[in-house]
């Protein structure tokens, strides 16, 4: 979906000049005469990403629109702008949280920069406030706003959810954010704010499971040097999330099965059980029914996990959703890094948006990870994605390689390294690996390079070039032979 620009002013001659500008850069724009038009179409909670605000209107002015939109929330980055350039007014307007302040006429450049680098503040103070949430126990499904109707209908689902206590399992591939939305049903309801414990059950060590989830006490087996109280202890009032629930050893399914139905565990080495509140949410990115029918998994806990499922579509099935997500990504690693990355290219966007991510969400997340920490630029193209661009048709990126570094074939032996080595410190280094198409020569041909290249660099010496490739001088003779290159040796026999 397209960035949108709200466009407020009272003169339809700089409205048109506005709107004109705004969608020459690709924007798209919305009108409002005046500042109570604003407020409403802001108020009504649209997508707008920028507000345009003209300082001084009759009626309610600038000034006030920024006041009314503190007081209700409203955090859209908002870009004034008049005709009247004085310092009192650039002070007013940011104190009155404006986040940009241009002068009227703007010209398109200025314009252009001021609204990307609101679109950027935006991103990272959005980004900032999720992760709060996330760490509070305080997100939302406001929080997964997502353009795929499959993925739309999950979030519809769970919201539904959100407002029992009903025990929810969540499917999808690996990656695909299962904790985010385990965390946006525990956030949107009555437990929010609460404890959110999580529990990776596949790293668990089987003779460690019982301990961790249900707790043990003082020396109740070797090492138990302390008291710990285990993870259902720990969630109590709050969401306790087991996640990859088909890698429970059968015994253990069968004491967690009497921790749900009771509603208290056992602590090993305890002599009384403890009472326990929790809301479970379990997590698969397997089939709980496949692993039922091979006898891996309790039908019974089966059932009593799978009252309400739902399944978190991978991503490659909600590609509506990438350019959102690579945005959020390259904003918050921006910061993190201090990097100087505003945006991403159409091209480096429509690579990312055709890829189809196995890893989902999570490898997208790493891809931008790596990509802003290589970025040179402020923007992130193409190159910065090298491993996906070669997998995508279309695109064909090739990295040259540093100065004195150069990439070898696999299995390329040390002897032909050393010789590379040496030769890299030649501007024309790049032709004895690489073929004037640019693609790689095979191993056969590579080796001719190095033995042809060698003769030269040991002044046909043949003891010195039959070392230096650490082969035997019989077969140095034998493949020269092979190359016709058996004559012309500098070497007497030795």
């Amino acid at each position: 979906m397209s960035t949108t620009i709200l466009i407020v002013d009272d003169d339809p001659v700089q409205r048109r000049l506005a709107e004109a500008t705004v969608r020459r850069f690709g924007f798209e724009a919305l009108i409002a005469e005046n500042g109570a038009d604003a407020l409403a179409r802001l108020r009504a909670g649209g997508e707008i990403d920028v507000v345009l605000l003209d300082l001084v209107m009759p009626g309610l002015d600038g000034l006030g629109v920024l006041a009314e939109m503190r007081k209700s929330g409203i955090d859209t980055p908002v870009i004034v702008q008049t005709s009247n350039g004085s310092i009192d007014a650039v002070v007013n307007a940011m104190r009155a949280g404006a986040v940009d302040f241009v002068v009227k006429p703007a010209g398109a450049e200025r314009l252009q920069v001021s609204i990307r680098n609101a679109l950027k503040v935006d991103q990272l103070e959005e980004e900032v406030r999720r992760m709060r949430r996330r760490a509070s126990g305080a997100l939302t499904f406001k929080d997964l706003a997502s353009k795929s109707p499959d993925m739309d209908r999950v979030i519809r689902l769970a919201e539904r959810a959100a407002k029992s206590n009903i025990p929810v399992l969540i499917e999808g591939e690996s990656g695909v954010g299962k904790e985010v939305l385990a965390r946006a049903i525990q956030g949107s309801g009555e437990r929010r704010g609460k404890p959110f414990v999580t529990v990776n059950c596949g790293a668990i060590p089987e003779n460690l499971v019982e301990s961790t989830l249900f707790g043990h006490e003082k020396g109740a087996f070797t090492g138990a040097t302390e008291r710990h109280v285990g993870k259902f202890v720990e969630a109590s009032g709050g969401t306790l999330f087991l996640d990859e629930i088909g890698e429970l050893p059968l015994d253990a399914q069968v004491k967690l099965l009497r921790a749900l139905q009771e509603g208290e565990v056992d602590p090993v080495g305890g002599k009384r059980s403890v009472r326990v509140d929790i809301r479970l949410v379990s997590a698969t990115n397997r089939s709980l029914l496949d692993l039922v029918k091979q006898g891996r998994f309790r039908e019974d806990l089966y059932y009593r996990l799978n009252v309400f499922p739902m399944t978190l579509p991978p991503l490659r099935a909600r590609r509506e959703d990438i350019p959102d997500l690579v945005r959020s990504f390259c904003a918050r690693f921006a910061a993190e890094e201090g990097k100087r990355v505003r945006s991403v290219t159409p091209e480096a966007m429509a690579l990312l948006t055709r890829y189809g991510w196995p890893g989902n969400v999570r490898q997208l997340e790493n891809a931008l990870f790596r990509a802003v920490v290589l970025a040179d630029g402020d923007e992130l193209t193409v190159s910065e994605f090298p491993q996906i661009a070669a997998q995508v048709e279309g695109f064909d990126v090739r990295i040259p390689p540093a100065p004195g570094q150069l990439v070898l074939p696999t299995g390329a032996p040390e002897p032909v390294r050393e010789i590379v080595r040496v030769e890299v410190r030649d501007p024309h280094a790049m032709s004895l690996v690489v073929e004037d198409t640019g693609e790689m020569k095979t191993m056969e041909a590579l080796e001719a390079e190095v033995i042809r290249f060698a003769l030269q660099f040991y002044r046909g010496r043949m003891s010195e070039v039959s070392r230096r490739l650490g082969i035997g001088r019989s077969t140095l003779y034998r493949k020269l032979k092979d190359l016709g290159l058996d004559e012309g040796s500098e070497e007497a026999a030795a």
